[in-house]
């Protein structure tokens, strides 16, 4: 925003009515912490892994996302809970119903703290869908959320992706592992 140069590992703004991400210098980034930004939100760093987290597979059926994995964020511009899931095409806006989502923030109280805008209970179900694994929830940056979709655009080959983009799937959420904070999933935090 200001010009200078970012190092590699840097933060990010979010404008809030494109959903774009913008690269700050950690300076500019502070500008906008905790405030009820108009334009711009700081997205936070805050990985969390939920465990005992409570989704049957009939809500998650009554979801109807198309594929098992998605990510769902209160956004201030709709005035909504959004959900978007990753494709070869981009991240893909899915319809939700509200009345399913206060049903499942009822039974996880933790997404009641996410911070609008800019972070997002991210699910997968890649594992489950592909290897009968426990399918993971977590509560991340919205940025984690676009680097996935960005994964995914950028290793898609064919039909089913290719081994290459279910390595890189896996390594994504490994990592994401590794630096999140492992909480039960009805606690809040």
């Amino acid at each position: 925003m200001c010009g200078r140069e970012v190092p590699a590992s840097h933060q990010h703004l979010l404008e809030i009515g494109s959903r774009r991400l913008l690269c700050a210098c950690a300076a500019c980034a502070l500008l906008f912490s905790g405030q009820a930004a108009t334009k711009f939100r700081r997205v936070p760093r805050r990985n969390l892994m939920l465990q005992n987290f409570q989704l049957t597979e009939a809500q998650w059926e009554g979801l109807s996302i198309p594929i098992n994995m998605a990510f769902f964020f209160v956004s201030t511009a709709t005035s909504r809970v959004e959900v978007m899931y990753p494709s070869p095409a981009g991240a893909t806006e899915s319809l939700l119903a509200q009345d399913a989502w206060a049903e499942i923030v009822a039974a996880n109280p933790v997404l009641s703290t996410l911070e609008a805008d800019v972070e997002a209970l991210l699910v997968s179900g890649v594992g489950h869908a592909r290897q009968g694994a426990a399918a993971e929830y977590f509560v991340v940056p919205i940025d984690e959320c676009f680097k996935l979709v960005g994964l995914i655009r950028l290793h898609w080959k064919g039909l089913s992706g290719g081994t290459e983009v279910w390595q890189e799937i896996s390594r994504f959420f490994s990592e994401l592992k590794q630096k999140s904070r492992t909480i039960s999933g009805g606690a809040r935090a």
